[in-house]
């Protein structure tokens, strides 16, 4: 998978599988506290920290390396044409 398509998926995953996690989070621990009674404190908390860990385990391939430059792109200023033969002359704008 290309550096670009992870971006893109790592981005999807964030804007729309983070929040449906989350719901279904809550909605786990309400259906707990409705089947069973409210669970001590300690015990919500682990419940919500194992899952709040969950979510990323099988996406750690996705994310691995998004926060970097792409390493299959040029570096700056290979192959990129002169900049000054690339202005026009044109100074209108």
């Amino acid at each position: 998978m290309t550096w670009r398509t992870r971006r893109r998926l790592a981005a999807l995953i964030l804007t729309v599988g983070l929040p449906a996690w989350i719901v279904a989070a809550v909605s786990l621990t309400g259906w707990i506290d409705a089947r069973y009674g409210r669970l001590p404190m300690l015990a919500e908390l682990a419940v919500y920290l194992a899952l709040g860990l969950l979510w990323a385990l099988p996406f750690r391939f996705v994310f691995r390396g998004i926060g970097k430059a792409d390493p299959d792109a040029s570096p700056p200023g290979a192959g990129a044409p002169d900049a000054k033969t690339e202005r026009s002359g044109d100074r209108s704008a």
